[in-house]
């Protein structure tokens, strides 16, 4: 009798572990700005992407985080009021269903919730600040800003690195990077020291990301696409600059760009930018070998390889995607990445070759008008 539940017992665990197998997904989301939604997708293991149903957020909905526990994902709209929305995701199907909006310190064109799940972190490009709204653990809502300060020029972007200790953000208007420590219990931002890095004049330092393993932060650049590798002694939370390269083909006949939204003199016609560098935002492969920057007047992925112990790039080569990337996102397992145009209404979905870092183009498929930001939630 005991063996015959015993092997009752054993037929019934892999039964179950089969069924977690079988519910176990990967969501796809999606930012469509002028339509003012979010799209949602179910990305299977072949890299096929299966449409699901979009979410009002308003327009125009831009940046998007997901909370460390995969139960929630904000979204920040940028017009006034601003404001952004929390939404629930279902980990069976990935439907998001709103749950509350709460107001912002200005527009932002990039928020990102702490590896807590307590503080939603936010930059400003026109208002030239970063802020901290605190969030309620349990519900995911989000309440006033506690703390707003003033940085300079043009702040692109906001990070915590992978302790939580440290937060980085990228200023375009100064080519410096803001250095700050966060008290995680609290959730206030105070200055390090030093208090920021300064990047190459007229470079525009916009996105920055940190290796999988923490030792580097990986900087783009708008201005010149030129990904920068900076060091993180994890003692001080300082970053030093270490190489960079560049993420346009070398016989590329774009040149330096300028930011964007600069007033030019009375009387003077608006500066053509048609042959501008315009770079939009960087991944880096989980196991932390290839990284990839979007461009967007060229419509195109550059790749690299990293050597991880130097955390030196080498460029590999020139992917064409949707029109005027602005975002993209790799899968939690490295194996697909997915790309958005602002002016294109598909998706592209791409294989990632592992042994060589490789782009090979598998899908398109519809979304909506102004795409942007992708985040992508496995469950498994």
């Amino acid at each position: 009798m005991k063996r015959f539940n015993l092997f009752n017992g054993i037929v019934l665990s892999a039964l179950l572990t089969l069924a977690g197998a079988a519910q176990a997904a990967t969501f796809v989301y999606v930012s469509n700005a002028e339509d003012g939604n979010i799209g949602m997708y179910t990305l299977t293991p072949d890299g096929t992407l299966q449409p699901g149903a979009r979410v009002d957020a308003g327009k125009p909905v831009m940046p998007m985080s997901v909370s460390p526990d995969k139960r929630f994902l904000y979204a920040a709209v940028r017009s006034k009021p601003f404001t952004v929305v929390t939404y629930s995701i279902d980990a069976r199907t990935g439907a998001l269903e709103k749950l509350s909006t709460a107001p912002l310190a200005e527009s932002f064109p990039y928020i990102q919730i702490d590896r807590t799940g307590r503080w939603l972190l936010g930059a400003s490009y026109g208002a030239h600040l970063v802020s901290v709204n605190p969030v309620a653990k349990d519900s995911g809502k989000v309440s006033e800003p506690t703390q707003v300060i003033p940085t300079a020029r043009n702040a692109h972007a906001i990070i915590t690195d992978r302790t939580n200790r440290y937060v980085f953000v990228p200023h375009l208007g100064t080519d410096q990077i803001f250095q700050f420590r966060l008290d995680s219990k609290t959730g206030k931002l105070t200055a390090n020291t030093p208090p920021l890095v300064q990047m190459k004049a007229g470079s525009g330092p916009r996105h920055i990301i940190m290796s999988p393993d923490n030792k580097f932060a990986y900087l783009l650049s708008e201005l010149t696409a030129t990904v920068t590798t900076l060091s993180l002694d994890t003692n001080t939370g300082a970053l030093t600059e270490v190489s960079s390269a560049s993420a346009l083909p070398p016989d590329t006949k774009l040149k330096p760009g300028a930011p964007r939204g600069a007033v030019g003199a009375p009387g003077q016609a608006p500066r053509d930018v048609s042959n501008d560098i315009w770079a939009s935002d960087l991944h880096v492969t989980p196991d932390g070998k290839f990284l990839y920057a979007a461009e967007r007047t060229s419509s195109s992925i550059g790749a690299f390889s990293v050597d991880t112990a130097t955390g030196k790039l080498t460029y590999l080569s020139s992917t064409p995607t949707e029109k005027q990337p602005r975002g993209f996102r790799i899968d939690p397992k490295g194996r697909h990445m997915v790309v958005s145009g602002e002016k294109s209404e598909t998706l592209s979905v791409y294989e990632i070759d592992a042994a060589s870092g490789a782009l090979k183009p598998l899908q398109k498929y519809p979304t909506g008008k102004g795409s942007n930001w992708v985040e992508i939630v496995s469950f498994d």
